[in-house]
């Protein structure tokens, strides 16, 4: 039989590698996706985004304000704006409050679609230029809606972002509600408190596990059917369980055999003052007979007790059984919803907000190549021209005080007309309401 030569082999072995590579390429990815992203590229082209937003030219088209049917004076203007630092002044125009202590509500509808067998993706900026002392910057995922105007913000499927109230309040709220309920995270989730724009992100798996990323970071992930209240408790109580009348849960006992030292009780728990004097001017006729006031024995011991033993009858703390809750009824939908609308329901006390690149999408992979697009690219130009600022007003308010205190000694050295100090108020009193 013929000998294959070495450079036949070679050959061969080259043409395998590159077939089997051919029919692995179209499951193998770069490594730069998210460690959660695993999808194929047949599946990729599979992927929607339901909604994004920019706030670009014809948003209001897109956007609508419900009819308020109570306090429309405490209604909040919105307005488009990049505000006093960005990174690029024409992609980080966003949506802003512009009013302290109004309420805000806003919402834009798309085509409904269900994340039933899907992840569900939810994406935004939110900046407190202002330093938010106090409001919120969460969105709402709402069911289908035919009348934008009459949209009501209070049945929403999903509420997700972050929420801002004092020192003791800086969460990122995760809201569901389901069958009339409304269902809290049990965990407590931070959020970002400082005046540059955060990405928030939400991704909930058609598993029922969520996770929360805050500028492409976890911070959060669990699974609803442990975090949140839909399901009832899988076990409960006995309900004909007790504990046995003999059940001894005393871990310590009175030793039997301690006794009282004699003479313990012969101090009284309080005595005659002995530094007390009856007063010059005391008049038994008139005041009665007088007596020292009384003061704490210093020789009194208290109660007696006997001391502790370890009890030889303890049985330890008697725990309840627990039997299968005959209404328990699992439930592997819990992630589910339609969704056909996206909305802010806001109270801000001092204003300033800014909303920007939203994006509801099923694809881990597609929110993050729109957030390095957007905000990755604007974070530290941004955070620069931020600094840029704030050192520009430290040192304009420097100037405003120098001139103020350059006037002030100028003025001291006129001669001040006389005044009437009996009838000219200090300070002018504000107008009545």
């Amino acid at each position: 039989m013929a000998r294959t030569s070495s450079s036949s082999v070679f050959a061969l072995l080259s043409s395998s590698w590159c077939l089997l590579l051919l029919c692995l390429a179209p499951f193998m990815h770069s490594g730069n996706e998210p460690s959660s992203f695993l999808s194929t590229s047949r599946t990729q082209l599979e992927h929607k985004v339901y909604f994004k937003e920019e706030f670009d030219t014809g948003w209001e088209a897109r956007w609508a304000e419900p009819k308020w049917r109570r306090n429309s004076d405490m209604r909040g203007t919105w307005q488009v704006s990049a505000g006093d630092f960005y990174g690029d002044p024409e992609r980080d125009r966003g949506l802003q409050t512009t009013q302290n202590a109004r309420f805000y509500k806003i919402a834009a509808s798309f085509e409904p679609f269900s994340n039933e067998n899907r992840t569900l993706v939810v994406q935004y900026t939110v900046k407190h230029p202002q330093g938010m002392d106090c409001g919120g910057g969460y969105l709402k995922l709402m069911p289908p809606t035919v009348d934008m105007t009459s949209i009501d913000f209070e049945a929403f499927n999903i509420m997700f972002g972050p929420d801002i109230c004092g020192s003791s309040t800086h969460k990122t709220h995760i809201i569901f509600q389901s069958g009339g309920k409304t269902y809290e995270n049990k965990k407590t989730i931070s959020a970002e408190t400082d005046r540059l724009s955060h990405l928030y992100t939400l991704i909930l798996h058609p598993d029922n596990t969520y996770e929360v990323q805050i500028d492409q970071k976890s911070v959060a992930s669990g699974n609803l059917k442990e975090d949140y209240g839909f399901l009832p408790p899988r076990h409960i109580k006995d309900p004909h369980a007790y504990k046995p009348h003999n059940w001894i849960d005393d871990l310590k006992m009175a030793d039997p055999t301690d006794k009282k030292p004699q003479g313990w009780d012969d101090a009284p728990e309080q005595i005659a003052d002995p530094t007390a004097t009856k007063p010059v001017d005391w008049m038994e006729e008139e005041d009665g007979e007088w007596s020292p006031p009384l003061i704490d024995n210093p020789e009194y011991k208290g109660e007696w007790t006997p001391r502790l033993i370890p009890n030889p009858n303890y049985k330890g703390e008697w725990v309840h059984p627990l039997i299968d809750n005959p209404n328990f009824t699992d439930d592997n939908n819990m992630y589910k919803y339609t969704f056909g609308a996206v909305g802010f329901d806001l109270w801000q006390v001092k204003s300033g907000t800014i909303f920007d690149h939203l994006i509801i999408t099923d694809s881990i992979y597609e929110a993050k190549k729109y957030a390095d697009a957007t905000w990755f690219r604007s974070k530290d130009a941004e955070k620069r021209m931020m600094e840029s600022y704030d050192e520009e007003k430290r040192r304009a308010n420097l100037n405003t005080r120098a001139l103020l205190e350059t006037d002030t000694i100028s003025g001291s050295q006129e001669i001040e007309p006389a005044r009437n100090y009996a009838t000219t108020p200090v300070c002018a009193q504000p107008p009545s309401a």
